[in-house]
């Protein structure tokens, strides 16, 4: 059963007094990701209780939901009509919400075939830096009206301003879906990999741990057949995903430092300490390594990628530092955006 509850006016009166006292605020929702990006000082600002689904209309593939909503509840509805989020967004932890979900921007597996979070971003309502509560974009993907501004939310970690409702596209699931493990080492799987990208081969998952390739193949009953049929390889308990999505694996309970390397998806497996796990087809790496910052994202830029720390306390810079041409733009829109630097302050970086 789902609750719903309008908590708007508690969160407006709490930017507002912020604002008039000069008070920075740390938004937060279920936390799960609050280890990601830099420590912010501040009174918090608990979205939790603003929840609960707006509208959904399954016909028409979209649905407003409040930002305190749980990730789990919003996908559990969803199943239930046959539908889902179709970046599959990771919870990283109890107590997601879909405010945390668009302010992280983090997309799951699926996310090379399918798009990213912000590709699915409809419209948004959004507390400002100037104490208003402003509506942005529409429910239908043709409404341009603050169209750009409401994806702008979507990666922002709160800096910009407080969501408290969004409006997603959803997608059908899939006839058909089958999981596969094929053992190959990574240089021959990043080959393969590159070969079906370029033919009609129905992956929407593609991940390396260092033995074998997992491959997660959806669509048309005849197609997904097809494709197995090609490939070859043993039966993977589908499961699998959402550990990789969650952080689930062995692989991850490794205790060295984790980071995220996206990288262009035909580079060769890089010569880093450590272990890497590969996912996105190539285009993103999950690093356990206790090299030196500087020393992972030298090698990362060398190759046209950059690398983000996902564990907290390791670097002051956890998201890969901008060069000035970017900075100045993220100041700029910063302080159009929120001014007087109320919400999350420094937790991008530190100029910000």
């Amino acid at each position: 059963m789902t609750v719903s509850f309008d908590d708007s006016a508690r969160l407006l009166e709490q930017v507002n007094h912020a604002l008039a006292s000069g008070t920075a605020l740390r938004i937060q929702g279920g936390g799960s990701k609050a280890f990601l990006g830099r420590t912010v000082e501040g009174e918090l600002l608990d979205t939790r209780a603003h929840r609960g689904i707006v509208s959904y209309d399954p016909t028409e593939l979209v649905v407003s939901v409040r930002a305190g909503t749980p990730l789990a509840e919003l996908e559990a509805a969803l199943d239930e009509a046959g539908q889902m989020l179709p970046c599959e967004p990771p919870h990283l932890g109890e107590g997601a919400t879909v405010g945390g979900m668009i302010a992280a921007g983090i997309s799951g597996p699926r996310r090379p075939w399918c798009g990213s979070v912000r590709d699915f971003v409809l419209g948004s309502r959004v507390i400002t830096g100037h104490g208003k509560h402003l509506r942005f974009g529409g429910e239908v993907m043709k409404n341009v009206a603050g169209y750009d501004l409401s994806r702008l939310m979507a990666g922002s970690f709160g800096c910009l301003g407080v969501i408290t409702e969004v409006s997603l596209k959803v997608l059908p699931k899939p006839r058909q879906c089958l999981s596969l493990r094929v053992p190959m080492n990574q240089d021959r799987a990043l080959l393969k990999l590159a070969e079906w990208g370029q033919q009609p081969v129905p992956i929407s998952g593609a991940s390396h741990d260092g033995e074998a390739l997992y491959l997660r193949l959806e669509g048309g009953e005849g197609s997904v057949k097809a494709a197995r049929d090609r490939i070859g390889g043993d039966e993977l308990d589908p499961d699998y995903w959402t550990a990789l999505r969650d952080h689930q694996l062995a692989f991850f309970r490794d205790s060295r430092p984790l980071w995220r390397l996206s990288l262009p998806n035909n580079v060769p497996i890089l010569a880093l300490p450590g272990e890497q796990l590969v996912d996105w087809a190539g285009a993103q790496r999950w690093l356990k390594s206790e090299a030196e910052a500087a020393s992972i994202r030298a090698i990362a830029s060398e190759v046209g990628g950059h690398a983000t720390c996902f564990s907290a306390g390791v670097t002051d810079s956890p998201f890969q530092p901008l060069d000035a041409g970017l900075l100045r733009y993220h100041r700029q829109l910063k302080s159009q955006l929120d001014p007087n630097g109320v919400f999350n302050p420094g937790r991008m970086y530190a100029e910000v």
